[in-house]
């Protein structure tokens, strides 16, 4: 065993530590991923890499046809007449149509209101005074791994809080940040109760299972219930397990500071809360923004579920698409909004209209670098989708796993390993699953499975890697929050502490799909693996 230097307190004391094989290990990791260039400088070379490529695949006739669609689409080259006339009148739309974009922005205004307000360091205080330290990882872990019913916001809303949550309690808050944002990444395809994703799956079953002569048991935004809840709970008990056992301790090991920079700048800012009392007249403050929060949740009710409602779909339900479904960064920016607008109010925070656009200001000038970086993302991942290249890798993918002619249980490990490793590259699981299920829904159900066990087992394989992909916008943000404690760390130190996250994410959920394979327990109502 090695020994080495740390500065497990921030505060510049410097401890005698001992670091593990396994620290040496990812710190290895960490050292060669972060010779990978800043995301600006990666982006704009994978952009580059990809005209060339695009160009070369367009020159040499390659197409790709989607299994279903009964049309062939040739891969088109971004050096071409075609390419320069697209990036040049799409430059613009590129950019403002990046899809995490408007999402991380207008979810930091409201979360910049909230913490300026003090409203958050207030309701952490409360919340968290006499909770025991042990349970909290499993806490966070929990809320991370459930948040997918806030859509994509669960990655800019949770980390920061249990960063603060961590500090308040005394445990060490970059793991709080990280911790959270693995369960919420690494575990985006579950929850306990029916998302969005669910419904929008569940319709994409749907429209390829239609078109088998045996489509089995109708696949609907329940027919993963119960295997979600399994899938949720198990992920929560890893996550915490991790948190606890290994990403807390190597962080002290390292010393990794618990202070942040007082110069820090980026988005996700988070408060520093040491003393965990709280005044009588911030706990009135505190009751009437609770209040304030339970009416405007009273009002959202009310306005989705009246009949005629404008939250509804034409059909006058909500499944398997609707306002209400889309609606979600709203849900949440009013969630946020209201009450710390009322808390400002009565603590004095926010007592005139004009400190309510400054706080945005403030919130604004932090998301810089990332607004910045989503212009070079927004073009490559257009182009990604521009020249069909993601299209064609998903289909060669899946040609070249159905060539091996698997048809037993390995059939399905060697699918949720290869939509793994396409998670890399295609952040998103709902254009990875049109493709993907279009190939392998009618497949195993020639082999016998069930299109829903179908997509069940592609959820295992969807998110565990989006923690470790560049591609996924969000790691930039939360890389932003992680500098404000660490301003060296890099990709590679992301990388590292998030491979144990993966790992053992991917082996659980493998693990619980097997298990529910073997004992053909229900999917969901009326719904197991087999036709």
């Amino acid at each position: 065993m090695s020994r080495r230097a740390g500065t497990g307190t921030g505060t510049g004391d410097r401890l005698e530590v001992r670091t593990t094989r396994t620290d040496r290990l990812l710190g290895g990791i960490e050292r060669v991923g972060n010779r990978i260039p800043e995301p600006f400088v990666l982006f704009l070379a994978l952009f580059c890499l990809l005209a060339v490529v695009s160009t070369a695949m367009a020159l040499a006739g390659v197409s790709v046809e989607v299994p279903g669609s009964g049309e062939s689409n040739p891969v088109r080259g971004f050096f071409t007449g075609e390419g320069v006339q697209w990036f040049t009148t799409n430059l613009v739309d590129n950019f403002v149509s990046f899809p995490p974009l408007g999402t991380v922005v207008v979810i930091l205004l409201a979360v910049g209101l909230a913490q300026r307000s003090g409203l958050m360091a207030t309701l952490v205080k409360v919340a968290f005074a006499g909770a025991p330290r042990w349970a909290l990882p499993y806490a966070v872990a929990f809320i991370g791994v459930v948040g997918s019913v806030m859509a994509d916001s669960v990655m800019i809303v949770i980390p920061p809080l249990a960063a603060m949550v961590f500090k308040a309690v005394g445990r060490h808050p970059v793991a709080g940040l990280l911790g959270a944002f693995a369960a919420a990444g690494a575990g985006y395809s579950t929850s306990i109760a029916v998302t969005s994703l669910d419904a929008l799956f569940a319709g994409i079953t749907s429209s390829v299972a239609q078109t088998l002569p045996d489509a089995g048991t109708p696949v609907t935004p329940v027919s993963n219930w119960y295997y979600n809840i399994a899938s949720s709970l198990l992920l929560t008990l890893v996550c915490g397990l991790l948190i606890t056992r290994v990403l807390e301790p190597m962080l002290t090991r390292t010393g990794v500071p618990v202070e942040q920079r007082p110069d820090a700048e980026g988005p996700g800012a988070v408060e520093d809360v040491d003393d965990l009392t709280v005044s009588r007249a911030d706990r009135r403050a505190l009751g009437l923004a609770g209040v304030a929060a339970l009416v405007t949740a009273a009002a959202l009710v009310v306005l989705a579920v009246v009949p005629g409602s404008p939250m509804r779909n034409e059909a006058g339900g909500y499944l398997p698409e609707s306002p209400l479904l889309d609606s979600t960064v709203f849900l949440v920016v009013c969630m946020l909004t209201v009450p710390a607008l009322v808390f400002g109010r009565r603590t004095g925070s926010l007592r005139r209209l004009d400190q309510v656009p400054a706080a945005m200001g403030e919130a604004v000038k932090d998301m810089a670098p990332f607004i910045v970086l989503a212009f070079v993302l927004g073009q490559f991942v257009a182009l990604f989708t521009w020249t069909r290249v993601g299209t064609w890798m998903a289909v060669a993918g899946a040609g070249g796993l159905e060539s091996l002619n698997l048809t037993g249980f390995e059939a399905i490990v060697g699918f949720v390993l290869l939509a793994t490793v396409l998670n890399l590259f295609i952040t998103s699981g709902s254009s990875m699953w049109t493709i993907m299920g279009a190939v392998f829904v009618p497949l195993f159900a020639l082999l016998g499975y069930e299109p829903a066990f179908t997509q069940a087992a592609f959820r295992a394989g969807d998110s565990a890697t989006q923690i470790l992909t560049p591609l996924n916008p969000y790691i930039v943000v939360v890389l932003a929050m992680l500098r404000r404690y660490e301003p060296q760390a890099g990709l590679g130190t992301l990388i590292s502490r998030f491979l144990p996250f993966t790992i053992c994410f991917w082996v659980a959920w493998v693990a619980l799909l097997t298990l529910w394979f073997v004992l053909d327990l229900p999917l969901g109502p009326g719904q197991y693996s087999r036709l």
